[in-house]
This record gives structure tokens, C-alpha cells and sequence, in this order.
């Protein structure tokens, strides 16, 4: 069996009627759509796996990368010896870069190819990777942002009488936080993300502000991300801190975990190098006693191989990202979905669901 074919979906789904993003955190201000990568990878066999890569604006350089050079280095490939697969074509492109588009890619293909190795077998990942029987995970509802306390009430209110055990939210004001503690109550998980905001300084003196809020964690507080001293320094005023959505490969989750810079790692499926990577990632942070909290920013096969890794891997403080945006249509239509706060992994072969073919179809930028 060898790698046919790597083809690119970039898909552009709207915000349901009357919702749209209130922020530039991943996004235009006021932003309408939202942008996701899927990537199907087929063999000669005729077996297709999917595979997404964290999109947003970053969709046509990411696109590039793949057509360009990813996916030449791996047509032409046995699909089923992912791990030197995949450890290859990293060398092989290395002088363009260990993180970004590239290895953005690089996840894509990598989760697909898991989707296929699983399809070939009869086995869910999970299985493949250890795992047997059900499962199911705790979500925590990661909101839009709104710059207002009233709809940050409103969305809090709903995510927890939908039975989510905690919310995240991307506001970076004092009013709003304090406004989502007030509705939550102390025994709803409250968690902020303010995508790399803050000077290690600044970031220091918030923190400060917010401690009162008991704050499950404070996410990725520093800019530059790799600032990994400045984070160090933020988790010393006495919040804790989660980050690692953007490190890259097993090298940079160790030097993100020896400096003591973090309470709980985020790897992104979509974005460290896929399932191959995540696991790694799992085994390095239980060397550190840091739960893994992994980053699923997204409504693909990028969250199944987050749901699969965590199924076998996750420690119970694990909590799977559930990105609660109103969208007006679903990459899997209804058949991924959380009940009473939690979502069962998927029991088909492979990533256990295919994307819904109308879905592609309907919002495929063209």
C-alpha cells in the first residue's frame, strides 16, 4: 500500500444568523465565518483518512505548505509506517522551520494517516494505541469573545446548564472575568486565554487582580509564546498557568516543561505534529506530574485525535476542549456531540466518523 494522494479542503462555515465573533483573538474584528483545513490523504487501495490543520487565517499559507512540500515528501509512501514516516519527512524539512505552517501540515497528514492505519485494521485509534472499550471525556465549553459582562453572563449561564464542567473565556478585561466568576459561582472550572497579551511584567501584575477569581488557569499570558522564563515568572504571582497550544514537536514541550513555566500543557493536535506527537507529549508531561490539556480549537479530525490520544492517555484532570461556537453547520453534522458534559470517543475504525460530504461541499472555499 502507498500514498496516492493528498488533497486540501479549505472550508468557510458562517456564524449562525444574528452571532459573530466580537474580537481579533483568531480573527477580524467582527468576523462572520470561520475558516478550517481538512486534509484526506488516499491510498492506492483505494482507503482515504482525514485530517485537519488549525485554520483560521492562516488557511491559504498552511494550504501552500502542504501542496508544496509536505505532501510531495509523502506521496509515494507506505501509509502505515507513520511513526518513520513522519519522523523523516520532518528531517526532510527542517531548514523551513520546526513549527508553523509546515508542521501544521505535518499534523494534518499525520492524523490521517492514524485514520487509516485504523480503517485498515478495524480498530479505533484509541485501540491502536492501547486503549480499549468506551469512553467518554469531560469538556469544558471554550467560548467566543464578547467584550461585554452581560454576554459573557449569558454564554457562561448557558455552557454551564448544558452541563459543561468549566468555561473558558477569551476576554482580557476585568469586568468581563470577574462578571463570568460572579454567574459560574466557585464550583464551575473557570479558565481565561488571552492569546500571548502581556509583557512577563504586566502579565505578573494582572495576574494579581485575578487571583481572587480563582482562576482554574490563566492561558498563554506572555508574549512572545516561547517566552518560557516570562511565563516561569507570571505562575510565581500565584495563578496558575496553562500554555502550549503554540510549541511544536516533543523537543519544545521538554524545554516548555523543565522551566517550571506551567500547571497544565496544551498541545494542539493541529498544530504539534498530530496523534504522533500528542502521545509523546502525554508521556514527557507525566514525567513532570503536569496534566495534559490538550488545545482542540477546532470541530474536526483534529478534536478526534485529541479524543482518541486522551481516551487512552488522559489523567483525571484531563478535560477536552469543546469549542462552543454557533456555527451554521457542523464538519460532522450531529454525529459528534457532548451529552451532560462529556463526549464519547468514537468506536469505528480509524478516527470513527467521516466528515459529512454535504458539509465539504456547501463551504468549500472555491
Amino acid at each position: 500500500m502507498i500514498i496516492t494522494d493528498i488533497t486540501t479542503f479549505p472550508l468557510r462555515i458562517p456564524f449562525a444568523p444574528g452571532t459573530e465573533s466580537a474580537d481579533a483573538a483568531w480573527g477580524p474584528k467582527g468576523l462572520k465565518a470561520v475558516d478550517s483545513l481538512l486534509v484526506r490523504v488516499t491510498t492506492d487501495e483505494g482507503t482515504v483518512g482525514w485530517g485537519e490543520s488549525f485554520g483560521f487565517t492562516g488557511v491559504p499559507i498552511t494550504r501552500e505548505a502542504i501542496d508544496g512540500a509536505v505532501a510531495p515528501a509523502c506521496v509515494g509512501q507506505d501509509p502505515l509506517q507513520i511513526v518513520p514516516l513522519m519522523h523523516e519527512v520532518q528531517r526532510k524539512l527542517h531548514v523551513f522551520g520546526r513549527a508553523g505552517p509546515l508542521m501544521h501540515g505535518l499534523s494534518a497528514v499525520d492524523i490521517a494517516l492514524w485514520d487509516i492505519a485504523g480503517k485498515v485494521t478495524g480498530a479505533p485509534v484509541h485501540q491502536l494505541l492501547g486503549g480499549s472499550g468506551h469512553a467518554d471525556l469531560p469538556c469544558y465549553a471554550s467560548l467566543d469573545a464578547y467584550a461585554d459582562p452581560e454576554l459573557v453572563r449569558a454564554a457562561v449561564r448557558r455552557a454551564a446548564d448544558s452541563g459543561f464542567v468549566g468555561v473558558k473565556l477569551h476576554e482580557k478585561g476585568f469586568p468581563e472575568i470577574s462578571a463570568a466568576r460572579d454567574e459560574a459561582g466557585p464550583d464551575l472550572a473557570l479558565m481565561v486565554d488571552v492569546n500571548c497579551a502581556w509583557s512577563p511584567h504586566e502579565a505578573s501584575a494582572i495576574a494579581g487582580t485575578l487571583r481572587p477569581l480563582a482562576l482554574t488557569w490563566l492561558e498563554e499570558p506572555v508574549w512572545p509564546p516561547e517566552n518560557f522564563a516570562g511565563l516561569a515568572q507570571v505562575r510565581r504571582a500565584g495563578v496558575p498557568i496553562a500554555a502550549g497550544e503554540n510549541v511544536s514537536t516533543l523537543l519544545g514541550f521538554q524545554r516548555l516543561l523543565d522551566s517550571s513555566a506551567v500547571d497544565f500543557v496544551q498541545p494542539s493536535p493541529a498544530k504539534a505534529g498530530g496523534v504522533t506527537e500528542l502521545c509523546k507529549v502525554f508521556t514527557v508531561a507525566a514525567l513532570h506530574n503536569i496534566p495534559v490539556m490538550p488545545h482542540t480549537f477546532y470541530d474536526g479530525p483534529g478534536l478526534l485525535a485529541a479524543l482518541h490520544a486522551a481516551a487512552v492517555l488522559a489523567t483525571p484532570e484531563t478535560m477536552i476542549e469543546w469549542r462552543y461556537f454557533d456555527l451554521e453547520a457542523q464538519i460532522y453534522g450531529g454525529a459528534l456531540t457532548v451529552r451532560d458534559g462529556r463526549v464519547r470517543v468514537p468506536l469505528g475504525p480509524g478516527l470513527g466518523l467521516e466528515p459529512d460530504p454535504d458539509v465539504i461541499s456547501t463551504y468549500l472555499i472555491r
